[in-house]
């Protein structure tokens, strides 16, 4: 099954579990009257909001490339997780709100016991959705559908607090502590709103995949060929489930076009191999020059015009360089 299409069905099941939980989570708040709970069903409506929005990006970003959209559609993705972390800011900001407001009116709980069976019942739930969602988020290079899984995995983590403080609360009737328990999920909403948002907006401007960079150069440095004198100018950008990289490769210079042509597919096949199908590569091959000799580890060579100095090892500070190393 194609890797966008795959997310979108997943994500029509998370979304369709959000909405069953965020009927409990309705009913829970509505028998207990709890300030933490109210913001627990708060948040959820987030989730019920943004599942809806990640339905609709994933759908979009399934779509095959066409005359308008030579990269396709990936990119709705990154719009539809920046508007989850804006959605879950606000969230945030509510949930504060709505804390201080409980504690000027001095509320009270009621049917604790129910309070703290149904909302245990909805973290359950969430937390392993929200694991399934990342996990086949990753696996698909689906940035939608890792963010509703961090968003639900944040909401169990709410959960828990909750069920804790209720505890607490039908030992010591302290209802103070249902206060306080709001204020924390609130800034934890705050925090994850944030850094959702910060990765978004990173996917928007292509800002580089340090780690998935650093990924693709250790893999070309341990399977680097003697053919393969220098490897410069590599950028990956991401398109939701789509990885374009592309890079310039030097070859010797007295390669035919069949020759050359088969380094790129022996370096094409590694890249395949190794991050899946879903990857397009744009490999502009070079002619070595004099300078070349210096750092080329190619045996036997007939045109070689100087000795061999240095093997230079690729990193990520000199791979994605715009000009050839050279020694200094």
């Amino acid at each position: 099954m194609n890797k966008s299409k795959e997310s979108y069905r997943i994500q029509k099941i998370v979304t369709l579990f959000v909405f069953l939980l965020f009927i409990v989570k309705f009913f829970a708040w509505h028998y207990t009257k709890s300030v933490a709970i109210l913001t627990d069903f708060l948040e959820y409506t987030v989730n019920v909001i943004t599942g809806l929005i990640g339905l609709f990006s994933l759908k979009l970003s399934s779509k095959p490339k066409d005359i308008d959209h030579p990269y396709g559609y990936g990119k709705a993705e990154f719009l539809s997780s920046g508007l989850e972390g804006l959605l879950m800011i606000f969230s945030g900001l509510f949930i504060l709100y709505s804390g201080i407001e409980s504690y000027l009116n001095a509320n009270t709980i009621q049917e604790i016991g129910l309070g703290i069976f149904l909302i245990t019942f909805c973290g359950i739930i969430n937390y392993l959705m929200g694991l399934y969602a990342i996990k086949k988020g990753n696996e698909n290079n689906s940035l939608a559908l890792v963010g509703t899984g961090k968003h639900l995995l944040t909401d169990t983590y709410s959960t828990v607090s909750i069920v804790f403080g209720l505890f607490l609360i039908k030992l010591t009737h302290y209802f103070w502590i249902d206060i306080i328990i709001a204020i924390i999920l609130s800034i934890l909403t705050l925090y994850t709103g944030y850094k959702i948002l910060r990765k978004s907006i990173a996917g928007i401007m292509d800002e580089a995949d340090n780690e998935l960079l650093s990924e693709v150069v250790v893999l070309f440095e341990k399977k680097r060929r003697e053919n393969w004198i220098d490897l410069h100018n590599l950028r990956i950008i991401k398109y939701g489930s789509i990885l374009h990289l592309d890079c310039h490769l030097t070859i010797p210079w007295y390669f035919n076009i069949h020759e050359g042509h088969e380094e790129i597919k022996i370096l094409e096949e590694l890249i395949k191999t190794n991050f899946g199908e879903s990857v397009e590569l744009f490999i502009h091959t070079d002619g070595c020059l004099d300078f070349s000799c210096k750092i080329c580890t190619k045996q036997n060579c007939e045109v070689r015009k100087f000795n061999f100095q240095k093997k230079i090892n690729w990193t990520i500070q000199n791979i994605s360089k715009d000009s050839k190393h050279q020694i200094e």
